[in-house]
């Protein structure tokens, strides 16, 4: 029987839907607490066929991604996929030199640098994210060059290293919601909708889901956005705009507990049926 390997940081809503989904499925698990373990290869004794990565902690996760694909372990997902996902510079960089629709980008080191990158990309509203991050955190529109300044020079004084690489993307007006789509292995799934009277729609931040209809346009953008990164399980954030659909964001360990109700689709199951998928083919 197929056992897989959870590794994970703490055991949330999302983890748990897994957990039952295999109890259903009479797939064998695992729970690595991470933070538990001892990472030596010499001494490290394995007893699973492939590693399911839901860390909440990126650098916790990162760490146990290398440490079990050195000993021959397939983890879910890659170290390549979640080295493009989890910062949004290189996500960003990665679409738009695969050709898919994104919101215009870049990174600068200072604020005189930004204010040109601004005027190059049309000017204000603009939205600054620091490249690594989750959950809505962090994020800042800015209006004019006085918001601009002020945010740049509170990033620099107070900021962590990585705050002081601003990444900068132009503002695209949502009418009040975003779309976000789960993809395995290249095919959407199922999507919600994530609808919020604020500008930042996650649900970490009091966005509400509904079902949003998978169409052609979603699934094809999504699967183009997932072969840009190296498929996997994925799910990607979609801007509606006048020009057509745009990829934000993708998101290589996604949560998905607030979205399986709307969408009367087992996130979880497919999760699972992937890894069962990898093992076979190994």
């Amino acid at each position: 029987m197929i056992k897989i390997g959870l590794l994970h940081t703490t055991i949330r809503g999302d983890e748990k839907l897994i957990i039952e989904a295999a109890r259903k499925k009479s797939i064998k698990i695992k729970l690595i607490d991470v933070r538990e373990e001892i990472f030596n290869r010499k001494t490290y004794q394995c007893n699973f066929d492939v590693a399911l990565q839901r860390c909440v902690s990126t650098v916790k996760g990162n760490n146990a991604t290398h440490f079990f694909e050195s000993i021959g372990i397939k983890v879910i997902n890659n170290s390549s996929v979640a080295a493009i996902c989890e910062d949004k510079f290189v996500t960003s960089l990665a679409l738009q030199k695969a050709n898919i629709p994104t919101p215009d980008f870049a990174m600068v080191f200072n604020s005189t640098q930004a204010v040109k990158a601004i005027k190059k990309m049309g000017g204000f509203p603009v939205v600054i994210k620091p490249p690594l991050g989750s959950w809505g955190r962090l994020l800042a529109k800015i209006n004019d060059i006085d918001a601009l300044e002020a945010i740049l020079e509170h990033k620099d004084v107070l900021g962590s290293p990585q705050q002081k690489s601003f990444y900068i993307q132009q503002y695209i007006k949502k009418a009040g919601r975003d779309i976000r789509a789960f993809v395995i292995d290249g095919q959407t799934i199922c999507a919600i909708y994530r609808d919020s009277l604020h500008w930042i729609t996650n649900t970490a931040r009091g966005g509400v889901t509904s079902n949003c209809p998978v169409t052609r346009e979603i699934a094809d953008i999504s699967k183009k956005a997932s072969d840009a990164v190296g498929d996997g399980i994925l799910s990607t954030d979609i801007f509606e705009t006048n020009d057509g659909l745009q990829i934000n964001e993708i998101n290589h360990t996604t949560e998905f507990k607030n979205s399986e109700k709307p969408t009367k689709t087992s996130i979880s199951g497919a999760i699972l049926d992937y890894c069962v998928k990898v093992v076979k083919n190994l």
